[in-house]
């Protein structure tokens, strides 16, 4: 099964693999996509699906060192060069819309863009900045009633402008810890308003950005990414976890949506989700169901074969293996990534890894 044709919705796909989304960092210049990162995406082009990493729908959100947005039409362009080249290998790719929150630091950010959140809690840890090292997350502002919605806009912009730059969908980032994940979180969001207060409130920032993007582009080009009990960027479970998601996932379950997305983090040392409450997600959600999260070729056709899924996501090995499903239909040894090289700023440990 892991092989085989596949279509999700109205977009077929050549085998059942997805290439997850990966921070790369090589978005050098005015975080705006480049040849260097469409030689890298068409190099794995042989996946069924590729999500790219994440891309930030807001100077806002451009908390990490290098990473693509795609607000302007400088990075428009840019993407245009990365979905020219999969779709001439035969690939499909959707961009994954990721607003970092306060997983920032303001020396990473564009002048005028601030960190925000839903609130002013500083996010626990360090990241990297280009300028200064290793630095302390900065303090963010908790955010407006004017802000969310200017957020939600900027998730639909963001998708508006997707299509023009060829993408076959996007996926929604609301997983690891990120902006929509620290409204869905019970330990980072305090909030006592409309979005805030309980599992309903909590939702309600994704929920208004799904049915934005929905109207904006069409469900079946709209794929959502969640990592309950995901422990990333100081999140993790809480008391009601389950029925927050799953009241989540039935809510947009009769939509159209694209996928639903499920990490599990486990594999990289977090809190495992819970099997049971995996399928009772895949069971909430009308549409194709993509599992992550440790996954090899032999396990994820047992779990093609058991029912548990319709497409499984491959992270780290596509790094270090663009033509990873060759390798793996043929049961043919991996090259190791090269965990040195995965947020530097050139082509080492990038487009030079060996294909067969």
């Amino acid at each position: 099964m892991l092989f085989d044709h596949y279509t999700a919705r109205n977009l077929p796909l050549q085998n059942r693999i997805v290439m997850s989304p990966m921070t790369r960092s090589r978005a050098v210049e005015n975080n705006t996509p480049n040849s260097l990162m469409a030689q890298y995406y068409a190099q794995r082009a042989s996946a069924g699906l590729i999500v790219t990493e994440g891309t930030s729908p807001s100077p806002n959100g451009l908390g990490y060192a290098r990473i693509p947005g795609l607000f302007n039409q400088a990075q428009i362009d840019g993407w245009k060069l990365v979905t020219s080249a999969v779709h001439a290998h035969g690939g499909k790719i959707v961009v994954q819309l990721m607003h970092t929150g306060r997983v920032s630091h303001l020396s990473n950010l564009p002048k005028g863009a601030e960190v925000l959140s839903p609130t002013a809690e500083i996010c626990p840890g360090e990241m990297y900045s280009d300028s200064m090292g290793m630095q302390a997350h900065s303090a963010p502002r908790a955010m407006t009633k004017a802000d969310i919605d200017q957020a939600v806009e900027e998730f639909k912009q963001a998708s508006i402008n997707a299509i023009q730059a060829g993408f076959d969908g996007v996926e929604i980032h609301a997983a690891n810890g990120y902006l929509i994940e620290q409204f869905l979180n019970a330990n980072v969001n305090t909030r006592t308003d409309a979005y805030g207060g309980s599992g309903a409130a909590r939702n309600k920032f994704v929920l208004d950005i799904v049915h934005s993007v929905t109207k904006a582009i069409g469900a079946d080009k709209v794929g959502i990414r969640l990592s309950p009990f995901g422990a990333f960027n100081n999140t993790g479970a809480f008391e009601g976890v389950e029925q927050q998601y799953l009241d989540l996932v039935g809510e947009i379950s009769n939509l159209g949506l694209l996928y639903l997305h499920v990490l599990d983090h486990s594999a990289m040392g977090a809190p495992a989700v819970p099997h049971d409450f995996k399928q009772k997600l895949r069971q909430a959600f009308n549409g194709p169901f993509i599992s992550a999260g440790g996954f090899d070729a032999d396990s994820a056709e047992k779990t093609l074969q058991a029912g548990e899924a319709d497409l499984i996501g491959f992270g780290r090995a596509f790094i270090a293996n663009p033509d990873l499903v060759k390798r793996m239909k043929n049961h043919l040894a991996l090259n190791t990534p090269d965990m040195n090289t995965f947020y530097t700023a050139d082509a080492k440990g990038y487009t030079d890894y060996p294909i067969l």
